[in-house]
């Protein structure tokens, strides 16, 4: 009998493309035929990732006349402004006609995964008879507290007032931990409604599946599964089926620095805000202070150059500090024996990476659901802490204070030895889901013989 066969389509973003080529290698390893689709830009991209396996990739074109947006932009990491998500994310709906005959010729498809933003893939799946199963980047921690908190956010709540949720009555939240315009008591905007578009095709899906693993959030997956539908599948974490990296001729310039900082015996505080936060001068400048006054070793990864108020900051924390504005490999510093703290924005995937190599965090949330993600990795598995805001909020100005004592507190105080041990155990069960006999691998083959097992029939 032919190997099954599961066709991949992730959203245009790094941070959604990166987590489905390591799903990918974890389908490749239960003996499936993978096939995975993109744009003609992103094809070097998913050629180089996915150079050591065999998974077929077809790219179809996207559309080029989108107003704001300049011709030749795939990918939401080059947009202008984040401004622009809701009209990029609509206009992929006209790579329908071309995904559908690709798709008509790949037949059988057993299943397919495709991202949650992509929710007119659904009518394509059933066209053609296919199981779709909606990918979000998220976990059923916080999926579950945005379902459950709905009531309540349409109730009158100043932005910072505590509420508990009736479904989880140990955990405290405000309006300020969700994202506008969920917060709003009225939620209404073209964000709103592409939301609920995404929301509709992912009740009429036939699951969801998860970066995550049973151990991490049983409560919550169970909830989930309990009250809500279609079934969250977790499968995760994804990352360890990336094979470690090969002994490149000439290892990146911030790789070499922390091989220094490691035959020092000193450890390292990695800094990484993701691709998409927007941080003010203001805030840059109390980030350096915060930095330099903590006294910890650091490497720091911007965007764009920090000096552009040239302070001297990068001159005088040399021998501590390192600035990289290059795209760097997340995984490979995380795994870097130097490497003893993350300061995150705690998006879900720098959370699982963490978890899956021992390294706890600092927590500074921006936007999405990562101040949910906060909540999880401070109050639930207690495997890091949070930056101070100046006024208490979650949403708040963070002052130089408000770093430079949890940066220290985690490195070097009795907290972070806490969330030190936390991740230590946590890591360890997170490696052994995906391994044959654990939770996520049975998942997966539970899953996989459901889908066979219907597609015989």
């Amino acid at each position: 009998m032919a190997s099954p066969q599961v066709v991949l389509f992730p959203f245009m973003s790094k941070g959604h493309i990166i987590p489905i080529f390591d799903l990918a290698r974890l389908l490749l390893r239960s003996g499936i035929s993978v096939t995975v689709f993109t744009t003609p830009a992103s094809r070097p991209f998913f050629s180089d990732s996915l150079s050591n396996t065999n998974v077929n990739i077809i790219d179809i074109p996207f559309p080029q006349n989108i107003e704001g947006i300049p011709v030749g932009v795939e990918s939401t990491d080059k947009l202008p402004s984040m401004s622009l998500f809701v009209p990029f994310a609509s206009a992929t709906k006209s790579m329908k006609p071309n995904f559908e005959q690709a798709l008509a010729s790949l037949s059988p498809v057993t299943f397919m995964i495709t991202d949650s933003f992509l929710p007119w893939t659904l009518d394509s799946a059933n066209k053609l008879g296919i199981p779709r199963f909606a990918y979000y980047g998220m976990a059923t921690f916080s999926l579950s507290l945005m379902r459950s908190s709905g009531d309540v956010l349409r109730t009158e709540l100043s932005d910072d007032e505590m509420f508990t949720l009736p479904d989880f009555p140990w955990i405290k939240l405000t309006r300020n931990d969700f994202d506008s315009p969920f917060r709003e008591s009225e939620p209404k905007g073209p964000f709103f409604d592409f939301a609920m578009e995404e929301a509709m095709a992912t009740s009429k899906s036939y699951g969801l599946i998860v970066n995550s693993f049973y151990e991490l959030e049983s409560v919550y997956v169970d909830h989930f599964n309990s009250k809500f539908s279609p079934r969250a599948w977790c499968v995760g974490p994804f990352c360890p089926a990336t094979a470690p990296l090969q002994e490149r001729l000439e290892k990146p310039s911030y790789i070499k620095w922390l091989d220094e900082m490691l035959e020092q015996g000193k450890s390292v505080l990695y800094v990484a805000f993701g691709t998409q936060a927007e941080i003010s001068p203001e805030q840059l400048k109390e980030i350096k202070i915060g930095l330099e006054k903590s006294e910890v070793n650091f490497l720091w990864v911007v965007r764009k150059s920090i000096d552009e108020m040239d302070d001297g900051f990068e001159n005088r924390v040399k021998n501590r500090g390192l600035v990289v504005t290059e795209w760097v490999d997340q995984r490979e510093i995380l795994n870097h024996g130097s490497v003893q703290g993350f300061l995150s924005h705690c998006g879900w995937n720098s959370v699982v990476e963490s978890i899956c190599v021992k390294v706890p965090i600092l927590g500074w949330p921006m936007m999405a659901d990562q101040h949910l993600n906060a909540r999880m990795v401070v109050e639930e598995i207690k495997i890091g802490l949070k930056v101070e805001t100046r006024d208490g909020s979650v949403r708040g100005f963070v002052k130089c204070e408000g770093l430079e004592k949890p940066i220290r507190e985690l490195m070097e105080g009795d907290k972070g030895k806490e969330a030190r041990k936390k991740v230590n155990e946590i890591g360890e069960a997170a490696i052994n889901a995906v391994k044959e006999g654990g939770s996520s691998w049975q998942s997966l083959n539970d899953l996989i013989l459901e889908l066979t097992t219907r597609r015989n029939v």
